[in-house]
């Protein structure tokens, strides 16, 4: 099997594992699946160089003629970015492919809406002779113009998509096409003491390797977040109580889609770090409750700094609630 380090490094640049197992789930958890059981949106913000933003004009009856990012729900069989450039075509015309995740919203383990910011390759803006039951045309909008929004949840996206373009706040993050029955967080669990030790959190049964945690399937789980399943399974690993859990955000995800019903489900590689309270100050890592957990500590120079970089920048993919 794979060291942690050599595992850290695949999550690092984006990439994926094979979940074996959940280590920490919270209630009952069973395989999802999509427009059943799970509903994914997929979103997109096309900006050319001025800034300006691709938008389209609704044709549903309960938004008739508001405007909105091109967006909508994952359909069975279809990998996220399959779904992301269907959206965009059908509602305004253009082919395009992802330039990277832009953001990730959860509300609860049921809904997930996965925003890209992606680049043009062809077709043309939808005009009004266009229109259909998808939307009734596209256009370009200068984000200042009076603009009558279907909803305004979309604005906080496009300033997030051009600070990006500014400044790129993370690497360029596109999920990898691997099965997974659930929707599930692996995380990658950090404590940084004052002399820049690093340690990480692992499940040691079978082989060391970054504990995966889940929300459970039933209706009182709905409501179970990723700081929820992700506090739990810190709880359940960790003896001390004096410390503070902090997600900072996505190194990558993965998906299939391939088999309706058995690869719907989601793994989201996610950063955390753990850190003692102000009242206490501690050198090493929090003990563990069981032989089942263990730390790490990273001892390679350049994963640790490539870590170290992510974290003190927060250079992740954001998980936006």
């Amino acid at each position: 099997m794979e060291s942690v380090e050599n595992q850290l490094e695949v999550l690092l640049k984006g990439g994926g594992m094979e979940v074996q197992e959940l280590d920490s789930p919270l209630g009952e958890v069973v395989p999802v699946t999509v427009r059943k059981t799970v509903c994914y949106i997929v979103a997109a913000v096309i900006l050319n160089e001025q800034k300006e933003v691709v938008m389209m004009q609704e044709a549903k009856q309960e938004c008739y003629g508001k405007w909105y990012l091109p967006a909508g729900r994952m359909e069975k069989n279809e990998t996220i970015v399959e779904a992301m450039k269907r959206e965009v075509q059908e509602e305004t015309g253009l082919e395009c492919e992802p330039y990277t995740l832009l953001s990730v919203e959860e509300r609860g383990p049921r809904w997930i809406r996965f925003v890209f910011m992606a680049q043009i390759t062809g077709g043309n803006l939808k005009n009004p002779s266009d229109s259909n039951a998808e939307s009734l045309q596209a256009r370009w909008w200068d984000r200042v113009s009076p603009l009558p929004l279907r909803a305004r949840d979309i604005l906080n996206l496009i300033s997030l998509a051009v600070k990006h373009k500014e400044k790129p706040s993370h690497p360029v993050t596109i999920p990898v096409e691997m099965s997974c029955s659930v929707v599930c967080h692996r995380v990658v669990a950090a404590f940084l003491n004052k002399s820049n030790e690093l340690w990480l959190l692992t499940n040691n049964q079978g082989y060391p390797h970054f504990p995966v945690t889940a929300c459970g399937s039933s209706s009182a789980d709905l409501s179970c977040s990723i700081e929820v399943a992700i506090y739990r399974l810190t709880k359940e690993s960790l003896r001390d109580s004096q410390f503070k859990v902090k997600t900072h955000g996505i190194l990558g995800l993965q998906h299939s889609g391939s088999d309706p019903g058995k690869t719907d489900g989601v793994c989201f590689n996610v950063l955390v770090t753990i850190a003692p309270t102000e009242m206490t100050y501690n050198q090493f890592p929090p003990d563990v409750n069981s032989v089942k957990y263990g730390w790490h500590k990273v001892d390679n120079d350049d994963l640790k700094i490539q870590l170290l970089e992510r974290l003190s920048f927060s250079s992740v993919v954001p998980f936006l609630n």
